[in-house]
């Protein structure tokens, strides 16, 4: 069986020794247990939140989350201080799966009387309003931290060259997670009947955990030569060096242009998607509640996974590749224009469906390499600063913008009607959105340009 998994994996990732592509096989069972948790967990995390505290505060949400992830990566950032990556992926599924079980015993009994409860006292309705907003909070958490500390415990592990065709396999098999756990696990208690998301959250729960016995499964089996990354250095002083530093990446960021480009292609496309996204879960909570909902999302969660591994396995990534960096650069916001005109003018589920998955997909699968690549001709500082920087906190700060626009829906709503007031909503989103999209536009052709020269000559950007 392993000899024919390799035979099939050589025509997407390369050849593998066996020893080598057992451990990415180790590897990418648990990333795919860590993706299915987290993109059921995500479903599950607006359903509930709505459900608990109104669809139209998760702009609010989605703003306190942000703030709230500034102190938390510090302490974070404390904790990996003191303790190895692959002990912190020890306390972290601890913390997390046993918080995860508390949460199901509150929604058993909250949700399973949500109506009764929302009429209760004012003391009761602002409880239940904290318990959503903390388990949206729980929820982003979770993606920013775990998922992080995985990678960091894998490029800990790997030397460079296994890990050119090793990490490209783990991340195929992590899609197939991110597609059987959603619909199979969070549409659970939909299909059962069950008035509560718990059943799914228990289960996620116990998913968590079990990453504690996947990892020390993994370092007795993979043999020791295979974690010459990991194996023999002082780990004190080689976090310190590797640790991204927040003021410093900010400093390089804001001193190249090169850097302010790669922070605007992420930026632009994370404050428009947000905007599709929000309406996205506002159509589908006017159609769904409660689990129907979480059931609805889950769909959603698997089918952008479905179609981002169909995207990986049958090569769009080749367009960097064949056409060169610019062209893939470039084709994100023409793609992203052609999906806001499509925004901007049909208003139905199915529509924002689609688009949120196509949008999602073609983002893991074509924009994101190709912005890896822009960091090849930079120094170690850039990478290890600056891209920590922009992919945190830019990441984050872009989603608080998209936030913060979607804030104006329901003030023109309460002013102007329903209908109106979205119309003056959609009407400000395309004021808003289409001179960003230009704007991308140029940087996408500027940055593939420098790139291109970089490489050409044989020199750093920055």
């Amino acid at each position: 069986m392993i000899s024919f998994l390799q035979w099939i994996a050589k025509f997407n990732f390369g050849n593998f020794d066996r020893e080598e592509f057992k451990k990415f096989l180790r590897m990418g069972v648990m990333f795919a247990l860590i993706i299915g948790v987290y993109w059921t967990l995500r479903p599950l995390k607006d359903a509930v939140f709505i459900q608990l505290a109104g669809k139209l505060q998760l702009p609010y949400a989605k703003t306190i989350s942000v703030l709230a992830l500034l102190p938390l990566v510090m302490f974070y950032t404390k904790l990996l201080e003191k303790h190895s990556r692959e002990r912190m992926l020890v306390i972290l599924p601890s913390f997390y799966g046993i918080v995860t079980v508390i949460f199901g015993v509150l929604l058993l009994f909250i949700q399973s009387d949500i109506d009764a409860l929302q009429q209760g006292s004012m003391g009761t309705r602002i409880f239940i309003k904290g318990v959503g907003y903390l388990w949206y909070l729980f929820v982003e958490s979770f993606g920013s931290l775990v998922v992080a500390l995985f990678w960091a415990f894998a490029t800990d592990t790997t030397n460079p060259e296994h890990a050119k065709r090793g990490f490209p396999l783990v991340v195929a098999i992590g899609q197939i997670g991110g597609i059987l756990f959603p619909f199979s696990i969070g549409g659970l208690p939909h299909r059962l009947g069950l008035k509560t998301d718990s059943l799914s959250i228990f289960c996620l729960g116990g998913l968590t955990l079990l990453i504690i016995p996947m990892l020390f499964y993994f370092l007795k089996k993979t043999p020791h030569e295979l974690l010459d990354s990991f194996e023999g250095k002082n780990e004190q002083e080689e976090e310190k060096k590797q640790e991204p530093g927040f003021t410093e990446g900010l400093r390089l960021l804001l001193k190249h242009k090169y850097l302010l480009g790669i922070f605007a292609a992420n930026f632009i496309y994370e404050v428009v998607v947000t905007i599709f996204d929000y309406n996205f879960k506002l159509a589908a909570s006017d159609q769904f509640r409660g689990v129907a909902l979480t059931n609805y999302l889950s769909i959603y969660g698997s089918c952008v996974n479905i179609v981002s591994l169909s995207c990986l396995l049958l090569g769009i990534s080749n367009i960097t590749r064949f056409l060169g960096i610019s062209v893939a650069l470039a084709l994100m916001p023409i793609i992203v224009t052609g999906a806001l005109i499509g925004f901007l003018t049909i208003d139905t589920l199915s529509f924002f469906f689609a688009l949120m998955v196509g949008s999602k997909a073609i983002n893991y699968a074509l924009n994101g390499p190709a912005l890896k690549q822009l960091y090849i001709p930079t120094t170690p500082d850039v990478k290890f600063k600056a891209q920590a920087w922009i992919e945190t906190f830019g990441s984050r700060s872009s989603k608080q913008a998209g936030s913060t626009f979607n804030m104006i829906l329901a003030p023109l709503q309460t002013s102007f009607g329903k209908i109106v007031g979205r119309s003056y909503y959609i009407t400000l989103s395309a004021i808003f959105t289409i001179p960003l999209l230009a704007l991308w536009l140029v940087t996408a052709l500027f940055l593939g340009k420098t790139f291109r020269t970089a490489v050409k000559d044989n020199k750093v950007v920055c």
